[in-house]
């Protein structure tokens, strides 16, 4: 694929550096439940899924979390993001300079989406193009949503490239039938090999920075 029809972001850990914050959240709201969790076994865990999928895990596990769970998740990564939240550096740049149709696909909901591209002043670079995993019946590493957003672009799904930073999003693009690209930029690589784990889950190109974005040796 020389160029693609379509480009699909991922939201946190590729567009906004969010995804040390939420695990951080995370690992807070569910000591409150009694559960241990620490940062680097929920980056472990969960990193690239959604609520649904930590919730369907304790519940797995004999652990079944109180359906404030959600709220209060919410409420903790909403004031963690106003006082913490950036953009992926050199994002901002890469999207200015797109003359190619894309989306975001994110395994977050749709109120967290909105609310960190807006923080971050990335949201008029998608101006609405936002599909999660609340519109699909299965989230990451299922391939439904990447589908759903090509679909809903009206792109081939051989035609489109992926942006992840989870060894779950690659899985579920490659699934999809997708070109993958696997971004280790983020906080959250800065002690982990995320370059190892993408590539063995399948990433087509691992890159670290965003000015690199259109360099394919690196």
């Amino acid at each position: 694929m020389s160029q693609p029809d379509l480009i699909i972001f991922d939201c946190d850990g590729v567009l906004v550096d969010s995804e040390v914050l939420s695990c951080r959240c995370l690992s807070e709201v569910l000591a409150a439940y009694g559960i241990d969790l620490g940062l680097d076994q929920a980056l472990d865990l969960f990193l690239g899924r959604s609520v649904t999928a930590v919730r369907e895990h304790y519940e797995a596990a004999g652990r079944p979390i109180p359906d404030q769970l959600s709220s209060k998740l919410k409420a903790e990564v909403h004031a963690a993001f106003r006082s913490g939240l950036c953009p992926i550096e050199g994002v901002g740049a890469v999207l200015e300079s797109l003359r190619i149709p894309h989306c975001v696909a994110s395994s977050s909901d749709t109120d967290r989406v909105s609310f960190s591209l807006s923080l971050t002043g990335l949201a008029p670079h998608f101006d609405g193009r936002l599909y999660t995993s609340q519109m699909v019946e299965r989230g990451k590493p299922a391939p439904d949503l990447f589908l759903y957003a090509a679909e809903r672009m009206h792109a081939e799904p051989r035609r489109t490239l992926v942006i992840e930073d989870s060894v779950s999003g690659v899985t579920a693009g490659k699934a999809a039938g997708m070109t993958v690209w696997g971004f280790v930029g983020g906080s959250h690589y800065q002690s982990r090999d995320g370059k190892a784990m993408l590539a063995q889950a399948g990433a087509d190109r691992v890159f670290g920075r965003m000015a690199d974005f259109w360099r394919t040796d690196r």
